[in-house]
This record gives C-alpha cells, sequence and structure tokens, in this order.
C-alpha cells in the first residue's frame, strides 16, 4: 500500500555529490516529519554505487524504513512523532 501511495508523489530529497551529510539529513528529517513518506532522488554524481546503498545510509541516519527501491530513486516512510497521518497498522 505504501508504495502505490508513493506513486503519487514527487522526490523531495536529492542527493548529490556531496552523500548523505548533515543537512541532507536535516532536511529528509523535516520532511518525513511533515509528510511520512518521502521519495528521494540519487544523482549519478553521488558517492554510492547504487540507490540501494544510498537508501541504507539515509534510512540508518533518519530511522527510517525503506520502501521501494527503483533505478535512481527511492520511497522511505517514518511515522511522524505527531499528527501520524498513514496508519500503517490499518494497511497491512
Amino acid at each position: 500500500m505504501l508504495r502505490s501511495m508513493a506513486n503519487a508523489i514527487q522526490p523531495v530529497v536529492h542527493i548529490g555529490k556531496e552523500g548523505v551529510n548533515d543537512n541532507l539529513v536535516k532536511q529528509t528529517w523535516d520532511a518525513l516529519e511533515a509528510r511520512e513518506l518521502i521519495k528521494v532522488t540519487v544523482q549519478r554524481n553521488a558517492p554510492y554505487e547504487n540507490a540501494r546503498e544510498a537508501c541504507d545510509v539515509l534510512c540508518e541516519r533518519v530511522h527510517a524504513e525503506p520502501v521501494q527501491v527503483i533505478g535512481n530513486r527511492f520511497v522511505i516512510y517514518r511515522r511522524a512523532r505527531k499528527d501520524s497521518q498513514i496508519d500503517v497498522d490499518q494497511l497491512v
């Protein structure tokens, strides 16, 4: 269900040549608090072998769960601390 919800959203975070740095982590953290489900794009000049590796690094830093990795994009989810909009328990 999260994967189908992600089809309609545009990438809000872009990983470039700096990789997953503190600014990107803050930006991602804020986006996850606001939206819970976000799409991330990995640019060609990013210091990772593939989007899966970038996804793993970012998920670890922001305590999120990977939902899907396709090509140079991936989707991650983390329940918001306040005002959660997506009830994962009902999706299962």
